[in-house]
């Protein structure tokens, strides 16, 4: 008798192993103490990071090289082996030309390189780091798109300042201090009805998506509302399916700018026929175990681009979601299951 699925990995941008150290964020002279040896991550202005080109480390810099103390600016990540980490805005000392890459979505992009390094983005790239920059870069990330949305004070709109080495923001008029904002987002992979696992799962594409891009639904989470009761809502209103059996399976931090994503399974009548929503839903369909796993073998080989995977039940032909998305790691575990 087989079970219900779960998560057979942990989502790539949910991997980390520096401790937050949140006591050290009010400990200014602790973390002036060891700023020389600490080390930093930049981000430039579009919010790539440099990493040693062929491996799969970031390219940190040392602290030293930007003074004798934290600049204002400077964001405190957290402490691995003994070694602070922080965060910088920064790009490349020298010229930069580029090189070709294949990113999370299976496509080949150019990105810039300069002094054998390669400056990627998160979204595309961050699946190929290891667990340390990976959750290094995904901290930086949020809190850069925090500082950028925050630098005015909510309740009376004057400037505001960093404090506790970039973990919390100060207004200059009356001293309220606001935090880092996480906005809840669920997304939920639908499967029929039929056995413990289901034998098909239901997928949908936006209209802004490449040709070819299909994911599991989500939807953010409103005021006043249950996870679970959200999950209904959002399948309902996207394809028009009513869900049952609603489970929770893992979540994954999602900045862009600054949510987390908390994944479910349920349940639909693949029966009943499917009513994606104007203007969000481009189309919905459903698609068989046997054409998922297809379609993960197609995408398996990274730096030939992605290959879509034609479906039996219309014209349509899939990409499935790329490497850094908990879209992927949810289909993985479904496609893997047994009836």
């Amino acid at each position: 008798m087989s079970v219900p699925f779960t998560l057979g990995a942990l989502p790539t941008l949910s991997r980390s192993t520096v401790d937050r150290q949140e006591g050290l964020r009010t400990n200014p002279s602790r973390l002036t103490s060891r700023w020389a040896d600490a080390r930093v991550v930049l981000l430039d202005d579009t919010g790539r990071t440099p990493v040693v080109e062929g491996s799969s480390t970031l390219a940190f810099r040392k602290a030293v090289d930007f003074g004798t103390a934290p600049p204002p600016d400077a964001v405190f990540l957290g402490e691995w082996q003994d070694v602070d980490y922080w965060s910088l805005p920064g790009g490349p000392s020298g010229e930069a030309d580029t090189v070709k890459m294949a990113g999370s979505w299976g496509f080949v992009e150019e990105v810039p390189r300069a002094d054998g390094e390669v400056w990627v983005e998160l979204r595309g790239y961050g699946d190929l780091l290891d667990d340390t920059s990976a959750g290094l870069f995904t901290t930086a990330q949020a809190l850069r798109f925090w500082r950028r949305q925050s630098k005015f004070c909510t309740r009376c709109g004057h400037p505001t300042e960093l404090t506790q080495f970039g973990w919390a923001s100060k207004c200059t008029n009356d001293g309220r201090e606001e935090y880092p904002r996480t906005d809840p987002a669920v997304i939920c992979l639908v499967h029929s009805l039929e056995g413990t696992n289901g034998s098909h799962v239901l997928l949908a594409r936006q209209p802004i998506w490449p040709a070819g891009r299909y994911s599991v639904l989500a939807g953010f989470v409103e005021a006043g509302e249950s996870l679970e009761a959200c999950v209904v809502r959002e399948i309902r209103e996207e394809v028009g399916a009513a869900v049952s059996d609603v489970r929770y399976l893992g979540s994954q931090p999602w900045p862009f700018p600054r949510s987390i994503m908390l994944g479910f399974t349920a349940r639909a009548d693949r029966s009943a026929p499917l009513v994606p929503a104007d203007g969000e839903i481009e189309e919905a369909l459903w698609v068989s175990r046997a054409e998922v796993r297809e379609a993960f073998s197609n995408s398996s080989r990274r730096g030939e681009g992605a290959r879509p995977t034609p479906i039996a039940d219309g014209a349509a032909e899939i990409i499935l979601p790329g490497n850094s998305s908990i879209a992927r790691v949810m289909l993985k575990a479904w496609a893997d299951a047994e009836e």
